[in-house]
């Protein structure tokens, strides 16, 4: 066995000690779970938390899966557990406000539809699964990622903000207050920041320690969804997106 595979074998051995029973492990229980000295171990995490599959706890020391893996996780999941929980809380929504539902996670610092229930009216968002959209810009990119690690943060935030209309936040500074903004009301809205007439308004969906799983957005036409509108929507999207989430951990 070559030693590059072997490396790739001793990376996954570390990701497949975490488990429901052991969520979280310092870098000695790894070490002993596993059967290999401390000094690899510590830079197998080291390079697992570069690439975001691990996640370390200033505080404790302990190590736990990253966000990266959780998005890997809910990539697989995109045809079955999150879909099919979150297919009637979109109905819902889509019978509420008549408007475009969409449910999209992060991967890498692109948000991916991989849901899209359509607006019963003539004129609306023109989305479909697998659609890839700038986080930044994005209502249910902001949501994510104002509930994510600082890393996952830097990492989107070192892309820059590119301009796509002459609404697209263009400053870190401004990006900030917005992601403040967003945890203090549960939800987050774009008003034409990615696409001219198109203003959506979306919440997270989170799992038990508060790590966006995904977001699920009510999109439409500006003339629609002004920002009034949007911020009379923002409560009852929060409000379905926290039912998603308590199902899915009721579930696992």
């Amino acid at each position: 066995m070559s030693e590059s595979i072997r490396a790739v074998e001793r990376a996954l051995d570390v990701l497949l000690c975490f488990s429901s029973e052991t969520p979280e492990l310092s870098m000695t229980q790894i070490s002993e779970m596993i059967g290999i000295n401390k000094s690899t171990v510590h830079r197998l995490l080291a390079t697992l938390q570069a690439k975001r599959f691990v996640e370390r706890d200033v505080a404790t020391g302990l190590y736990s899966p990253g966000n990266r893996l959780i998005q890997l996780a809910f990539l697989t999941l995109e045809k079955n557990d999150l879909h099919e929980i979150a297919a009637p809380y979109m109905q819902r929504l889509n019978d509420m406000h008549l408007e475009t539902i969409t449910l999209s996670i992060l991967d890498d610092k692109d948000m991916v539809y991989i849901a899209v229930l359509e607006s019963p009216q003539r004129v609306k968002l023109a989305a479909k699964p697998g659609q890839r959209l700038p986080a930044f810009c994005t209502a249910s990119g902001k949501v994510v990622i104002a509930y994510s690690p600082e890393d996952v943060v830097q990492l989107i935030f070192e892309e820059g903000f590119r301009k796509y209309t002459s609404s697209t936040i263009s400053t870190r500074e401004t990006m900030l207050h917005i992601l403040d903004l967003v945890r203090q009301r549960g939800f987050a809205y774009s008003e034409q920041e990615y696409e001219e007439g198109i203003n959506a308004v979306a919440a997270p969906i989170l799992d038990k320690k508060n790590r966006p799983l995904a977001a699920i957005a009510v999109a439409g036409p500006t003339y629609r969804l002004p920002v009034e509108r949007m911020m009379e929507i923002g409560p009852t999207v929060a409000a379905v997106a926290k039912e998603i989430s308590k199902e899915i951990l009721y579930k696992k």
